[in-house]
């Protein structure tokens, strides 16, 4: 499992990799599976670990009073899954996150982090780049839900994330979009 990270470390990173790098990585992540439906965290409780998702499809939600689940990240292969807010401030999450897929993860604990930050340049170096990503990601997203129309929303989310779109159900993918199922539906119907 520890291969698939390092693959993926490199591709956002030109520093090179050590062989002492390399072992802490591998000593620094933990091996963890998810069987489907099985959670990494759920509201109330301290996100202790981060997640790499070497093979699986995994959901973070919060649920409102009415008991309606709102997707706030999908996540596939090569994704990282986690509350980043109670990751770094070791505070409850509101979040639930589960496997909608049987999971091999490897988690990394805030200590990991913070030791590979210091120790490894390249994983450095990633860190900056998938921030930047995220906040783009992040922006995008805000800014769709905000401006744009349920048929511009699904759009967009077909071309952005095809894999996603072919992993996760109609509901998932709704209230991801921020759409209700049926309003999806007619989207479908019409030929998105």
């Amino acid at each position: 499992m520890h291969d698939v990270f390092i693959r993926y470390l490199k591709q956002y990173s030109s520093t090179p990799l050590s062989d002492e790098d390399v072992a802490l990585i591998k000593k620094t992540f933990i091996p963890f599976r998810l069987r489907k439906r099985q959670f990494q965290l759920q509201a109330g409780d301290h996100c202790k670990h981060f997640a790499f998702i070497v093979k699986g499809a995994m959901r973070m939600y919060s649920v409102d009073d009415r008991g309606v689940e709102h997707i706030v990240r999908l996540g596939v292969e090569d994704w990282w899954m986690g509350d980043r807010e109670s990751f770094v401030n070791q505070t409850p999450s509101r979040y639930h996150i589960d496997a909608w897929e049987h999971c091999e993860l490897l988690y990394i604990t805030k200590d990991g982090v913070d030791t590979l930050q210091k120790m490894v340049p390249a994983y450095g170096e990633m860190r900056i780049k998938l921030d930047e990503r995220n906040i783009m990601a992040n922006n995008h997203r805000l800014t769709s839900a905000i401006s744009l129309t349920a048929n511009k929303r699904f759009s967009d989310f077909v071309t952005c994330y095809p894999e996603l779109n072919r992993r996760f159900p109609q509901h998932v993918i709704a209230s991801y979009i921020g759409v209700n199922k049926d309003t999806l539906s007619r989207v479908k119907r019409q030929g998105g």
